[in-house]
């Protein structure tokens, strides 16, 4: 599936990911292949892809977390999240 993430100043990563783990108001909630259509609004804390690897051109963004040599995560203030036919625009602040 493709995410993009864009804050207000510039694109913080484009491509594809095996799912995305988003922190959402009710707690955190993961969108994997072929979820069904989304909208939903973020709060703070951390987007975490799950992919085998992540361009250099967006690596200064993000953070390898520990737990699993194949997540990395990039910290929001706040944001949206549209998701339809395995394609997801993540707004972030």
């Amino acid at each position: 599936m493709n995410i993009k993430i864009l804050t207000p100043e510039f694109v913080v990563f484009e491509g594809e990911v095996n799912s995305v783990l988003l922190p959402g108001k009710n707690g955190d909630f993961q969108i994997m292949n072929n979820h069904v259509a989304i909208v939903s609004s973020l709060v703070s804390g951390k987007v975490k892809l799950y992919t085998s690897a992540i361009s250099e051109e967006y690596s200064k963004y993000f953070k390898k977390e520990k737990e699993n040599d194949s997540v990395y995560s990039f910290v929001v203030k706040s944001g949206v999240i549209e998701f339809n036919h395995n394609k997801g625009i993540i707004l972030a602040e």
